[in-house]
């Protein structure tokens, strides 16, 4: 802003003669639903008159207190709680979130389920409303890509030629889907399912009806593959494993979401590879196997599992294994950088070991737990783990991890009821559970393995002992 030749602060009336035209009321809300809010003029302290049409007045920053603030790299569940425990924990400087998607921070499970089945709108999926980044006084720089990080400048490069400066950065860079590398794999009507662009595009495919093929059985594709079967479409899951749901849980489990899967309609077929998809006019007919079978589709959704987006951390020369490598308080390799969600790999002391989690809860508490340490309050992260799925009216919640688990003990009747659990225990120890639609076992389950409870099988059997009193 020029400088008055008497005053080197413009009275309000002056700044409101050069600026009503920009900052009138009408203006900040185009600002509000642009990609990039709040727009960055160096100023601070805006005021808004009650008239529509009234100037907006800031007052200017002091340039001896300027920071460059925190960069969080990613616009995903993570950065989205990573900007509000910044400001809940009192932090007062500049935030920028950069995504490469031009959506703000939304959730991911609702994709494959209820925003995918048409009863959720986006606004819906959104972490939070558009309103509270604003109140937060957050700088959204949405549809770009950071590309490089100058950790000597503290600079981060985006791929549209700009540099951004940071104090703190936060990399909430996320995951990707694993593509398949088969011939015709680039065919139309061959899709992956991740951004709210991908639900848009399998949705269209689900209006028109016809024979859709999940590729992979873990919870994606049996999310999918429920959805697309309460819409009326003709639906073949191909596992490559012996059973479904195979990294996740036990056989007693899988065979239940088997049986379910199989009564609703739809069509499983275990230990099959796909080999490659064929196709006329370059749209999608068929998914071929190593086998020598072929199924007939119309279009195909693939979910083979995930990537973390490690590259950027990499090409910085942080320290890289299965993630980004932080401590017990997301902190890198480099004392300025943080790591959160699906990229990170961390310590757990609850769990003794270090492991990369794919789950909203590790993304939130992570997003906290950067956040603390950054405002000088630091707390070492240390949770038990927990996921879901929702397939038709059945919610399945997972605590732990059940690997190494020497006896699992069936609580309820999976072969009959839609209701049940199945713990895991380790010389005794309690160490996962899996419950469905049994909200008590699945809560008590958080507490008994975090406390490495040792419970008699027989107790835990036993339905006519209330979980609350299991201990007893």
């Amino acid at each position: 802003m020029p400088k008055d030749s008497g005053d080197s602060t413009p009275n309000s009336a002056d700044f409101c003669a050069n600026f009503a035209h920009t900052f009138s009321r009408q203006a900040l809300r185009h600002i509000a639903t642009s990609r990039t809010l709040p727009l960055d003029l160096g100023l601070e302290g805006g005021q808004i008159d009650n008239n529509d049409d009234a100037c907006v007045t800031f007052n200017k920053k002091d340039p001896d207190t300027m920071s460059n603030g925190v960069i969080i790299v990613g616009a995903g569940h993570a950065a989205g709680q990573a900007v509000a425990s910044l400001r809940a924990e009192g932090y007062e400087g500049p935030i920028t979130v950069i995504g490469d998607e031009p959506y703000i921070p939304y959730q991911r499970p609702p994709l494959s389920k209820k925003f995918l089945a048409g009863e959720l709108d986006l606004e819906r999926v959104y972490f939070k409303p558009p309103e509270f980044y604003e109140k937060s006084n957050a700088e959204m720089v949405l549809g770009k890509r950071v590309v490089e990080i100058e950790r000597p400048k503290k600079l981060v490069h985006l791929d549209d030629g700009t540099t951004r400066a940071y104090d703190k950065l936060i990399l909430a860079t996320g995951s990707r889907v694993r593509e398949l590398n088969v011939p015709g794999a680039d065919l139309d009507g061959v899709f992956y399912l991740r951004t709210v662009d991908d639900v848009d595009a399998i949705r269209a495919k689900f209006n028109e009806g016809g024979k859709m093929v999940v590729v992979g059985g873990g919870y994606i594709g049996l999310e999918v593959a429920a959805v697309a079967r309460q819409h009326g479409l003709d639906v073949t899951v191909l596992e490559m494993a012996p059973i479904v749901l195979a990294r996740v849980v036990d056989p007693i489990v899988s065979a239940f979401y088997t049986r379910v899967h199989t009564e609703a309609g739809v069509k499983i077929e275990n230990g099959v590879a796909v080999q490659g998809f064929e196709g006329s006019n370059g749209k999608i007919e068929k998914v071929d196997c190593a086998d020598g079978k072929k199924f007939d589709a119309n279009f195909v959704v693939v979910g083979v599992g995930i990537i973390p987006n490690i590259e950027l951390a990499e090409g910085a020369g942080l320290k890289v294994e299965n993630g980004i490598y932080v401590d017990e308080f997301c902190q890198t390799s480099d004392p300025d950088i943080y790591a959160i969600g699906d990229c990170s790999n961390h310590p757990n002391a609850l769990l003794g070991k270090r492991l990369r989690l794919e789950s909203v809860h590790n993304a939130l508490e992570q997003g906290k737990t950067a956040d603390a340490s950054i405002c000088g309050k630091a707390k070492a992260y240390a949770q038990v783990p927990w996921f879901w799925s929702d397939q038709y009216d059945l919610k399945l919640q997972i605590v732990g991890l059940s690997a190494g688990y020497d006896q699992a003990v069936v609580r309820g009747n999976p072969e009959k009821d839609r209701s049940f659990a199945v713990f895991y225990l380790r010389d005794g120890v309690m160490i996962a559970s899996d419950a469905v639609n049994r909200a008590p076992e699945h809560m008590m389950s958080r507490k008994f393995i975090a406390e490495k409870a040792k419970i008699p099988a027989e107790r835990l059997a036993d339905e006519s002992i209330s979980m609350k009193e299991m201990l007893g």
